[in-house]
């Protein structure tokens, strides 16, 4: 026991002197932990583009080119997406203003004398709101009977803009002066569409479907807009990846450092970072 304690005695002497909180008693310093690594170059560049390559002190154009990519397509998605929802606004405006569902069942009727009603339950529906109630078109014929056209709304959504534009089953509702709907002049006419089928237009309607149509390839080039930018920050995080990794791929040696060591030397650590 005595001997025992002897040994913790003389233990804890030679331990006194040993500062825990100096930096250098230790394998892994500081400047291995700030020391940039492939990782850590590559998760900055797809964060921000240009970051990465700033960090592993490429030619300045590769950190430029990158950055400028990432706002040519920041700005473009916005001003794109902006544009195109200033147009869609006109063209539901303008919707608004020149079709009416009244005026679709009237024309529809003369249009189509013998088949109207099929006209008016067709393959598209619009929503009809009557008094909180919700119906669809293929109920008009039946719904005018008991309802007057001021109870009856039809409800302006998605679906209403993209079917008064689309299908010749709601052309009726258009406000150009009619005349002769067949034939490929006037207000209202039809055009051959691909040799497969045609389409009746209004002077109206073909001015709607063109306002709609722009607005819809704005919205198109900026989904590609934002395509660019995610590729940008793709191609910039493995670049910064590939071209750290050549900077640092080789192993680091050094000996650690040990106060009990007869020779001061506690092992050899070898760093390969990738």
């Amino acid at each position: 026991m005595r001997l025992l304690i002897i040994l913790l005695f003389f233990q804890t002497l030679s331990f006194a002197q040993y500062n825990l909180y100096s930096i250098n008693n230790y394998s892994i310093k500081q400047d291995s932990l700030l020391q940039p690594l492939p990782t850590k170059a590559m998760f900055k560049s797809l964060l921000i583009p240009g970051w990465g390559q700033y960090q592993n002190k490429d030619d300045i154009w590769k950190t430029v080119a990158f950055i400028s990519v990432e706002i040519a397509g920041i700005i473009s998605s916005i001003q794109l997406t902006n544009k195109a929802e200033n147009i869609r606004h006109d063209f539901e405006k303008y919707g608004d203003d020149h079709w009416t569902l009244e005026r679709w069942y009237n024309n529809s009727r003369l249009i189509f004398p013998n088949n109207w009603k099929n006209i008016l339950i067709g393959t598209h529906k619009l929503s009809l709101n009557i008094n909180g109630n919700y119906y669809f078109t293929d109920e008009l014929s039946n719904l005018i009977e008991i309802y007057r056209w001021n109870d009856i709304s039809v409800i302006r959504d998605r679906d209403f803009y993209e079917n008064i534009g689309k299908y010749d089953q709601f052309v009726g509702g258009w406000d150009d002066k009619y005349d002769n709907p067949f034939d490929g002049k006037g207000n209202w006419y039809t055009i051959q569409k691909e040799n497969v089928e045609s389409i009746i237009l209004t002077k109206n309607k073909n001015y709607y479907r063109d306002l709609r149509h722009e607005s819809n390839q704005l919205k198109h080039y900026s989904r590609y807009a934002v395509t660019t930018i995610m590729f940008n920050h793709i191609i910039s995080g493995l670049d910064a990846f590939i071209v750290s990794n050549k900077k640092n791929n080789f192993p680091k040696i050094r000996l650690n450092y040990s106060r009990i060591n007869k020779w001061g030397v506690g092992g050899v650590q070898i760093t390969y970072a990738w």
